[in-house]
């Protein structure tokens, strides 16, 4: 282990004094989901991935209108420092001269921080490495595309959803997207225009859950930073124009064990295994918390509403796309098969996201949860008292009702942690408030300009 950490860190220095990088930016996500971090000067590199710079706690308690939240433990007082992994580092682009890696917060003896993010993601992966599994996933994220002018975001088109006019009027700056995407050394699987006024969908191929999260925070920075580069804005906020579809990050994700994907079973029904559907019924089980994670903001709600493809009620199905997880069918291989969690947006942060998913999925599997019937209609069509009878309901539809649900799972909160748990419920109810009798007009402009 200290073999690979000091040959990746021998190789981001080579690569830094061959490449003329002078500014290596340390990134992490905080609990408001913003990108935050600070750069090293390449001549101080050695030192800083050494020690880490630097950093107020209290910036894990800063909203995403950087109002402080009074968190204890958050507060003027104390140290973290921003201490970058090397596996992760990436020459920019879109910034000559600038690198980046994404990094973890350690107290300053080097030792984990409760309150840092990326650090509960791998917790959760050693988790469920203790099981004997590891995930590999991805997130399918949307965004849109358009010009900030003044206090408006005006979208580059009108097109129609997977259109060719769209492919045609996106095409200079999403080719340049996605080969900085490709330096960088993200797979893009795919690329189209989506349903709404400037919506683009870039999805990178599935990767360990680190990676896809990590992959994830680079794919919003990269995006943003080549639409400003051609004089537009990309916002990934769920839903940055109230009247268009909006922005999503549907989660995939799949078990493996000694090479074989653990979901897949011929003969299951629908191709999912027995642990996949345990799998299954544990993220269910806890689904009402944990959207408050992967649906952020105030704003995630506009969007995560019945009919509009995004899984507002509880439920599952095969290849069911108003249900909250779809069943995927293989594609080109039976082992292909995989879980989508739809209501996930990128406003939240993805380790949460992604950690509370595996913590969730584990505890699916030690009870042996079952999910019941998948449900094969839109669930939005069937009466009320059907849904009863199918234990179908509805998803929480506003950030306060979700942040109640997670209050409420004592797994979910165990899971987080008194520091990360108390963090994030204050920061995230702080946005409530703060968006409380503010107009639709206000609301969605804070969010488009943030994320």
């Amino acid at each position: 282990m200290i073999g690979r950490y000091l040959s990746a860190m021998t190789e981001v220095l080579r690569r830094t004094a061959g490449e003329n990088i002078r500014l290596v930016r340390f990134l992490y996500v905080d609990h408001g989901g913003i990108v935050r971090g600070k750069s090293a000067a390449a001549a101080r590199l050695a030192e800083r991935i050494e020690s880490g710079i630097g950093h107020t706690r209290a910036m894990m308690a800063m909203s995403m209108v950087d109002e402080l939240s009074p968190v204890e433990g958050m507060g003027p007082v104390g140290e973290v420092r921003i201490k970058p992994d090397p596996d992760t580092f990436v020459t920019l682009p879109y910034a000559p001269g600038a690198a980046a890696m994404l990094a973890d917060q350690v107290s300053p003896d080097g030792t984990p921080w409760d309150g840092c993010a990326r650090t509960f993601l791998k917790q959760a992966i050693a988790e469920l490495a203790a099981e004997g599994y590891e995930l590999q996933a991805s997130f399918e994220p949307e965004f849109s595309l358009g010009r900030h002018e003044g206090a408006s975001f005006t979208p580059i088109d009108e097109s129609l959803c997977y259109s060719a006019t769209g492919f045609h009027l996106a095409h200079d700056y999403t080719i340049d997207l996605v080969d900085a995407l490709i330096k960088q050394g993200l797979e893009v699987e795919h690329y189209y225009p989506e349903l709404g006024h400037g919506q683009q969908e870039v999805p990178i191929r599935h990767a360990t859950a680190l990676r896809a999260a990590d992959n994830h925070v680079l794919l919003r920075e990269t995006a943003r930073a080549i639409a400003i580069r051609h004089g537009l804005w990309a916002s990934f906020a769920a839903k940055p124009l109230p009247e268009q579809a909006g922005n999503g990050a549907h989660l995939h994700a799949s078990l493996w064990a000694s090479g074989t994907n653990a979901f897949a079973d011929p003969s299951g029904q629908y191709g999912l295994s027995s642990l996949g559907y345990h799998f299954l019924a544990g993220v269910l089980a806890h689904l009402p918390g944990l959207v408050a994670l992967s649906c952020g903001t105030v704003n995630s709600y506009r969007r995560l509403a019945p009919q509009m493809w995004s899984g507002a009620f509880a439920c599952y199905g095969p290849d069911n796309r108003e249900a909250a997880l779809r069943i995927c069918s293989p594609i080109g291989s039976a082992g292909s098969v995989n879980l989508e969690l739809k209501p996930v947006d990128s406003t939240g942060n993805p380790y949460l996201t992604l950690g509370a998913f595996i913590y969730a999925g584990i505890d699916g599997i030690r009870r042996s949860l079952d999910p019941g019937e998948p449900l094969l209609v839109d669930p939005a069509v069937l009466d009320p008292s059907e849904r009863d009878r199918l234990s179908v309901f509805r998803l929480p539809s506003s950030l306060g009702a979700a942040l109640d649900a997670l209050e409420a799972d004592s797994y979910l909160m165990s899971v987080l942690g008194a520091l990360r748990s108390t963090a994030y419920l204050a920061v995230k109810r702080s946005e409530a408030a703060h968006f409380s009798g503010k107009d639709v007009e206000y609301e969605c402009r804070k969010h488009w300009l943030n994320f």
